[in-house]
C-alpha cells in the first residue's frame, strides 16, 4: 500500500480515484457481445462460456436433478450458517414493510402509495474463484418478501460446466424459481433481451467486476432497470490510536481477496498506528490462500495519515466507499457527520464481514463513489410505488377552481374542461 502523509486538500480528489479500465474499449467490448446475444441467443453464450469459463455447455439451465444433489454436497453446518444468515436477512428486510397510509389533502380528496413486486427480476452472482452464495441471500430474501413471481438467477460454470452446490442449495432455500450456466457481460445481455432458456427481466441485481459493471449500465440503454453500479469491492477504515492493528488489518485484507481490481483505503491520525496496521496486515497476508489477488489489490490501494478525526470523516464523505469501517472508541460521536457511504460499521468489533453475511444488512452496495447518489439494495430496490386518489364530489368542488385557474394559466384548456365539466355537473 502507497503510504501519504498529511495530503493538501486540493489532492484529495485525486487520492480519491479508482483504478479503472479503459472505458472506451469497455464499453465497445460490451456492446459486441451484447450484439452477439441479441442476435444468436443460446448459442451465443455457450460460444463466451467456452471461450471465457473453458467450458462446453448442452444445457444452460441447471436441471432438477443437479438442484437435488446440492443439497447432500454441502456440510451440514455450512447448512445452518446459511439458515441463520437467513433468518437475519428476512428480519431487516421485513421490518423494511410499511402500512399503506390514506392523507386526506382536503375534504373529500383522499391519496396514498401502494407496493406491488417487480414481476420479473434477474440477480446476478459472481463465480468464478469465489462463488458468493452469500449474495444470494441479500437478493432473493427481499425479492421474495416483494412479491416478485419470477426470480432468475445467472452464475458462470466451472470448467466441468457445475455450479458451486453451495450456489443452488441457496437458491433453492430462498425461492429462486430458475438457475443459468452463463457468466460476466454475456449473463447481463441475456437477461436484458431474453434468450431460447433465459427469459428477459425487467430489472437487473448483482455485483461484479468492470465488464459486468459496465454491462449493466448498458443494459440501462435498452430499457432494463438496474439496481445500481455495483462493481469492484472497496473498503476505507478510519483508526486511531485506539484502535486494534490485528483488527484493522484482517478487515483490509478481507476486501483485497475479492479481486485485483478492488481497492482499500486505510485513514489513521497516527503514523505509528499506521506502521503497525500495515506489519500485521504482511503477517496475515503470507497466510491466505487469495494471497496473489490480495497482493494485487493492495497495489492499487493505500494509506493516508490525516491530522484528526474530523479529517478523516471529510475525506471519507469525498471518497464515498462502499463499506465504511470506524475503527475505533466512540466512533458513535461521528455518525451524525457521515453523509456518503454504502454501509457503516461501529467500533473494534463491527468487522466488515458481519454485513457480508449475517448481520442483517444488505451487502449489495454502492462502489466507485455511487454511494454519493445510490442507496444499497433493501426491499424498496425490488418494488414499485403506485400513487392512488379517490375524489368525492365534495373532493371535486373543494379543489376544482383551483385546478381550473392552474390549467389556464398553462393553457392547457382540455385539462381546464375534464374539471369544469364535473363542476357544471354537480351545479345543475
Amino acid at each position: 500500500m502507497k503510504k501519504i502523509i498529511n495530503p493538501q486538500l486540493k489532492d484529495w480528489s485525486e487520492l480519491s480515484k479508482r483504478p479503472q479500465l479503459n472505458q472506451t474499449d469497455l464499453t465497445d467490448l460490451i456492446l459486441n457481445v451484447f450484439q452477439d446475444v441479441q442476435e444468436n441467443g443460446d448459442r451465443a453464450l455457450k460460444k463466451f462460456t467456452k471461450e471465457f469459463d473453458q467450458c462446453e455447455l448442452t444445457e444452460i439451465a441447471v436441471s432438477k436433478k443437479e438442484f437435488a444433489a446440492s443439497e447432500n454436497l454441502i456440510r451440514d453446518d455450512l447448512k445452518k450458517a446459511i439458515q441463520l444468515a437467513k433468518a437475519n436477512i428476512e428480519a431487516f428486510h421485513l421490518s423494511q414493510q410499511t402500512e399503506k397510509q390514506i392523507i386526506e389533502t382536503q375534504p373529500g380528496v383522499e391519496c396514498w402509495r401502494e407496493s406491488r413486486g417487480i414481476e420479473n427480476v434477474g440477480l446476478y452472482i459472481p463465480g468464478g474463484s469465489a462463488p458468493l452464495f452469500s449474495t444470494i441471500l441479500m437478493l432473493a430474501i427481499p425479492a421474495k418478501i416483494a412479491g416478485c413471481k419470477n426470480i432468475v438467477l445467472c452464475t458462470p460454470p466451472n470448467s466441468q460446466g457445475q455450479i458451486d452446490p453451495a450456489i443452488l442449495y441457496t437458491a433453492k432455500l430462498t425461492g429462486v424459481t430458475s438457475v443459468f450456466k452463463t457468466g460476466g457481460s454475456q449473463a447481463i445481455a441475456a437477461m436484458a433481451f431474453g434468450t431460447e432458456s433465459i427469459p428477459k427481466v425487467n430489472k437487473i441485481f448483482g455485483p461484479g467486476n468492470q465488464y459486468v459493471t459496465k454491462a449493466k449500465e448498458l443494459a440501462q440503454q435498452f430499457g432494463i432497470a438496474i439496481d445500481m453500479p455495483a462493481g469492484p469491492s472497496e473498503v476505507l477504515i478510519v483508526a486511531d490510536d485506539s484502535s486494534i492493528p490485528e483488527f484493522v488489518a484482517a478487515d483490509l485484507l478481507s476486501q483485497a481477496e475479492h479481486g485485483p481490481d478492488s481497492q482499500v483505503i486505510l485513514l489513521s491520525t497516527s503514523e505509528f498506528m499506521s506502521d503497525n496496521i500495515l506489519n500485521e496486515l504482511d503477517a496475515q497476508l503470507n497466510e491466505l490462500p487469495r494471497k496473489e489477488i490480495a497482493k494485487k489489490a493492495l497495489w492499487n490501494s493505500k494509506t493516508i495519515i490525516l491530522n484528526d478525526i474530523s479529517q478523516c470523516i471529510a475525506f471519507s464523505n469525498l471518497y464515498a466507499p462502499e463499506h465504511l469501517i470506524l475503527a475505533f472508541d466512540n466512533a458513535e460521536d461521528y455518525i451524525p457527520s457521515i453523509t456518503n457511504a454504502g454501509s457503516v460499521f461501529i467500533g473494534n468489533y463491527s468487522c466488515e464481514s458481519a454485513g457480508d453475511y449475517a448481520s442483517g444488512t444488505n451487502h449489495t452496495l454502492p462502489t466507485n463513489g455511487f454511494a454519493k447518489n445510490y442507496s444499497g439494495v433493501s426491499l424498496d430496490s425490488f418494488v414499485k410505488k403506485i400513487t392512488f386518489q379517490k375524489l368525492t364530489a365534495e373532493g371535486i368542488n373543494s379543489i376544482g377552481p383551483s385546478i381550473e385557474l392552474m390549467a389556464e394559466a398553462e393553457q392547457l384548456i382540455a385539462h381546464k374542461n375534464a374539471v369544469t365539466v364535473r363542476l357544471n355537473y354537480l351545479n345543475s
